[in-house]
């Protein structure tokens, strides 16, 4: 904020430059549009960045593999983890709204490089993700546009290298330009999406227990309440592994939490908004987990969840025997629906985070330049969208292998930072839990104890992707996802260290301190 100017007003970054330095120990106006996101406007965002129905298609099947029957109490318990780190964004949000949520707030608890590297495991997670849901797209409308025409020689366009690729870039540069405009300006298109999502996936669920019930699929399985009991999992591993897939499913709630510099109430409703996403989110996959394992058992062959040949796509396989033709054609397009509208949304935090990260100076300030008219920060969304068409297409032209390696290295980066802003909601409020039981469970014991089950899975995982079966192969004898998700990571810290040489403040403490104050927006 430049010196003088009272809290809550916009800053060069809003003419779009970058954000002038605030006042000593002050906190920033990034230039961002305040009061333009509502309640329902939050919770859309949140359901639709994690995208719901691209996460059952594509999660269902592993986690069958996994954990058999007990899919459903693995859902179940991977959202566990994600409620309790919840409540930390949620106390953390109210005391210091900021869109750089997990940087920010871990910078304010544990100092400068700690919060640099929660910022750096965000950032890599949704680059990951965002080439990822640009990949099943793509799959997934030239299914839809093959059953559409019933044409094999249009679904198999996927299968040429080139087509696969134009298309993928084609559709990260639409999502970035309609990132780029703004969520308000395409807040209809998201409400339709994710409305459209929903209610596919409860006629889908409703049609697949109706025709279980009914007696007649050989491959179908009785209802059992002992399908949501967690202890039942044949072992500690397997549970791993099947939780590692769930968290991954309840990956994005925390989009809510980047855009509370553009919400109405910013320090309480981001936080009724995640929590609202997340009860949402759960429901829809026990629904759906219930249903599709009701209908089509957990064999390994045929229709069953288990089958290797189907398990990475679960819906194809599903989409006619449940629905029928023509109707089937909707749970292609839902799939195209849920990742088109994440594609755009996931933007959201990466975006924020860099300019929250450049505010602060701890990456370089082009990243703070905010658009003029659509108060968006303009050059993080448009560096993020390059950088994830550069990531898909290099790593696709390398190797399929080393694309689906990165993706399993994924949850090791999700559980990286999620952990870190639990811990640090902890001590960032550890003066404050002897005010009473609701300040010690909501900003001690829950945080801390998500923060443990999280670190687990990390630990968990980092122990069983050391194995070379874990993932494509091995690099001089180490699991190749091990290499990926340590190399990622150390990566990071080389960057860091980089550029604290060259822009020493920020890693001084100069920009952002424990005893920063918040930046008050009137609501």
């Amino acid at each position: 904020m430049a010196p003088g100017a009272p809290q809550g007003t916009p800053v060069s970054g809003a003419s779009g430059g970058v954000p002038d330095r605030g006042p000593a120990g002050g906190a920033w106006d990034k230039g961002l549009s305040g009061n333009s996101v509502g309640l329902l406007s939050s919770v859309v965002l949140g359901v639709s960045t994690v995208a719901p129905v691209y996460c059952l298609t594509a999660t269902l099947g592993p986690t069958v593999t996994a954990v058999g029957v007990q899919m459903p109490a693995v859902f179940l318990a991977g959202f566990l983890p994600m409620l309790l780190v919840a409540f930390a964004y949620k106390e953390l949000n109210k005391d210091f709204p900021d869109c750089g949520t997990s940087f920010t707030w871990t910078v304010k608890a544990f100092g400068p490089r700690v919060g640099w590297m929660a910022g750096w495991g965000l950032t890599v997670a949704t680059i990951i993700v965002l080439s990822n849901l640009a990949g099943v797209a793509t799959d997934f409308l030239y299914l839809m546009l093959g059953e559409m025409t019933g044409s094999s020689r249009v679904a198999d366009l996927d299968q040429n290298q080139a087509v696969h690729l134009l298309t993928v870039v084609l559709l990260i540069g639409g999502a970035t330009a309609m990132s780029y405009r703004g969520m308000t300006a395409t807040r209809w298109f998201q409400y339709g999406l994710v409305g459209l999502q929903l209610a596919v996936l409860v006629l889908f669920s409703v049609i697949a227990i109706g025709k279980a019930a009914a007696g007649e699929l050989p491959d179908s399985i009785g209802f059992s309440a002992s399908w949501l009991n967690p202890l039942e999992v044949g072992s500690f591993s397997a549970f791993t592994a099947g939780l590692s897939l769930s968290i991954f499913m309840y990956w994005g709630w925390d989009t809510c939490l980047t855009m509370n510099e553009e919400t109405l109430g910013s320090s309480r409703t981001p936080g009724r908004a995640a929590m609202t996403s997340m009860v949402t989110l759960v429901g829809s996959y026990l629904l759906v987990a219930i249903a599709a394992q009701m209908f089509a058992g957990v064999g390994s062959t045929g229709p069953g969840l288990g089958n290797p040949e189907t398990s990475d796509n679960v819906f194809a396989a599903l989409a006619r025997p449940v629905l029928g033709s023509p109707w089937s054609v909707l749970l292609f397009l839902a799939v195209v629906a849920s990742a088109a509208a994440s594609l755009q949304t996931t933007f959201i935090p990466v975006a924020r985070t860099l300019l929250a990260m450049s505010a602060y100076r701890a990456v370089p300030p082009r990243f703070g330049a905010v658009h003029p008219r659509f108060r968006t920060p303009g050059y993080a969304t448009a560096a993020a969208g390059a950088a994830t068409a550069v990531f898909y297409v290099g790593m696709s032209l390398i190797s399929e292998d080393v694309v689906e390696d990165t993706i399993l290295a994924l949850g090791l980066m999700i559980c990286f930072y999620y952990a870190l802003t639990a811990f640090a909601c902890v001590w960032y409020f550890r003066r404050s839990l002897r005010n009473g039981p609701r300040d010690l469970f909501l900003k001690g014991v829950a945080p801390l104890l998500g923060g443990v089950l999280l670190s687990g899975v990390f630990l968990q995982t980092l122990t069983d992707a050391w194995d070379p079966e874990y993932g494509s192969g091995a690099v001089l004898g180490i699991g190749s996802v091990f290499v990926i998700g340590v190399g990622i990571l150390l990566l990071g810290a080389a960057l860091m260290t980089g550029y604290g040489l060259v822009r020493p403040e920020f890693f001084r403490g100069e920009t952002l301190r424990r005893d920063t104050p918040a930046l008050v927006v009137e609501d």
